[in-house]
């Protein structure tokens, strides 16, 4: 990607009014998702790779619909398959942004590792290297990689900190700016204080674990006490605080956003709340076009 279209993106990503679409369920959560959209497995039985193109139809018809623009979606998170394919012929992170304006990001975690100390880092990813290369090639402005935090142990907290930041650096040093994603499971008991051990270990994270002159995105739940993460936002090092719905509804979910000052929403089942593939066209553009409306005004400036 020529570099004035990476610095233009960059200076999207830290200033404008918008919301991310998280379009990157893969692997096990797919079935979910497709059961969301009305679709069930008996739909696609020739394996995965028949699920995949069965997912990438529903991508397809979201992100190519009249409501997606770059007017108020900043961004798109895509799954390394979707980056693969094409939209309408062009490549996928392609036509996001010459064709809608969005930023493509890509989904670049390999899942999560069975829980210890109360977390799940990130799998490892051997091919890492690999991916963000081909990523690059593509078109691709940055990466998101998730790791979850159920319960309160401040040596878990710690390792999901320092194996967000070290892959971190690793992205950055392909030229891409990573979004580090250490979710925070809402149906934790203790949710509250997992979040304050969490700020500051980030913090810490942000003024020290990240190479010199540059900075990244983070993705973070809602949190329970409002504007807990504003310290993040305000960071030289953070280029945007978006946050994931966890669960919420996109009511509940919009309405716990709009009082966090600078987070952004990057919602996956929140954006998609309502459709259904057997709706029409106009049904299905409707539905799209009050959901995108809702996260936009909740993720305006204030």
């Amino acid at each position: 990607m020529a570099s004035t279209t990476f610095d233009e993106q960059l200076e999207r990503a830290k200033t404008f009014d918008g919301y991310l679409a998280a379009l990157d369920q893969s692997g096990g959560s797919t079935p979910k998702a497709l059961a969301a959209f009305g679709i069930e497995e008996s739909e696609y039985t020739l394996g995965e790779e028949s699920m995949y193109a069965v997912i990438h139809k529903i991508r397809t018809r979201i992100i190519t619909s009249p409501s997606f623009q770059g007017d108020r979606t900043l961004g798109a998170i895509l799954f390394e398959n979707t980056m693969d394919r094409d939209i309408e012929g062009i490549p996928s992170p392609t036509y996001l942004w010459e064709k809608k304006q969005v930023i493509p990001f890509l989904k670049c975690d390999k899942g999560l590792a069975p829980l210890e100390n109360g977390v799940q880092v990130m799998k490892p990813m051997p091919e890492l290297d690999a991916l963000l290369k081909r990523a690059k090639a593509k078109g691709v402005f940055g990466t998101k990689m998730r790791s979850l935090i159920k319960e309160f142990n401040e040596e878990g907290i710690q390792a999901i900190v320092d194996q967000q930041f070290e892959i971190g650096n690793q992205i950055l040093s392909h030229g891409l700016i990573p979004i580090l994603e250490p979710e925070v499971d809402i149906t934790s008991p203790d949710k509250a204080k997992i979040e304050a051990v969490l700020k500051a270990k980030l913090l810490e994270g942000f003024n020290s674990k990240i190479t010199d002159g540059k900075a990244v995105m983070i993705k973070l739940s809602l949190p329970t006490e409002v504007n807990l993460y504003k310290d993040i936002v305000d960071h030289p090092n953070c280029v945007r605080v978006v946050a994931l719905s966890g669960g919420y509804s996109q009511a509940e979910a919009n309405e716990i956003l709009v009082k966090q000052d600078g987070m952004i929403a990057s919602f996956s089942r929140a954006l998609a709340e309502g459709l259904d593939n057997k709706m029409t066209d106009e049904e299905w553009n409707t539905c799209l076009d009050k959901s995108i409306a809702a996260i936009f005004v909740a993720s305006k400036k204030r």
